[in-house]
């Protein structure tokens, strides 16, 4: 199995090769794994920024206690969920199921209430928590994808999301930095690399009922 040999090759890149960038077919591959990813009620609340940009991989880099993954990274992705619930993000998911399924939206209507309801019957701390965590599944896509790639990265909850939120304009649009992750190629000099991975035995990981 493949995917496993990827996961075994996989590690969080302290170190990238900053004179080597991904190529934009291999991007559109990560992207698509993203776009695939799984969530909650498969409504997908939030937006993903790719960072490029030098100058602005260098603001990001300082709130990010100068961490040099996010400069010496070719892209930073930075997944953003949405800061406040509103019924019409369901209404737009609703409206590509009926589309893309050929489904009559008034037989979706039921369905849309219920997610509705659940969501609205969220403390707004639980809120928060839940939209963060949705994130962290398209994260697990990407990691998977870059892996399968040959493409290193580094998944990072070090920085400071209000400075993030400020420097990319998140708080206009609604939006907060829940988790990045510098993607691009390891450098040799890494030596983190070399490390063998540190993993719980299946029998103390594992417990089957």
């Amino acid at each position: 199995m493949n995917l496993l040999e990827d996961l075994k090759w996989r590690y969080a890149t302290k170190k990238f090769d900053a004179s080597k960038v991904i190529q934009e077919d291999d991007l559109e591959k990560l992207k698509e794994a993203v776009q695939l990813s799984v969530s909650s009620y498969g409504l997908q609340l939030y937006k993903v920024l790719i960072i490029q940009n030098k100058e602005l991989k260098s603001q990001l880099r300082e709130a990010a206690w100068n961490q040099a993954q996010l400069t010496d990274a070719s892209h930073i992705f930075v997944f953003c969920n949405y800061a406040e619930r509103k019924n019409e993000h369901i209404d737009e998911y609703l409206e590509a199921t009926s589309k893309i399924q050929n489904t009559p939206l008034e037989k979706l209507a039921g369905y849309g209430d219920l997610i509705k309801e659940s969501l609205s019957a969220k403390s707004d701390e639980d809120w928060q928590n839940w939209s963060e965590k949705q994130t962290y599944l398209a994260l697990s896509n990407l990691l998977t994808a870059c892996a399968a790639l040959k493409i290193d990265s580094c998944p990072m909850e070090g920085f400071e999301q209000e400075k993030f939120n400020t420097i990319l304009g998140l708080d206009e649009k609604g939006l907060n930095a829940a988790v990045i992750a510098p993607v691009g190629y390891r450098s040799t000099e890494d030596h983190t690399q070399f490390r063998k991975k540190v993993r719980k035995p299946k029998e103390i990981l594992f417990e089957e009922i």
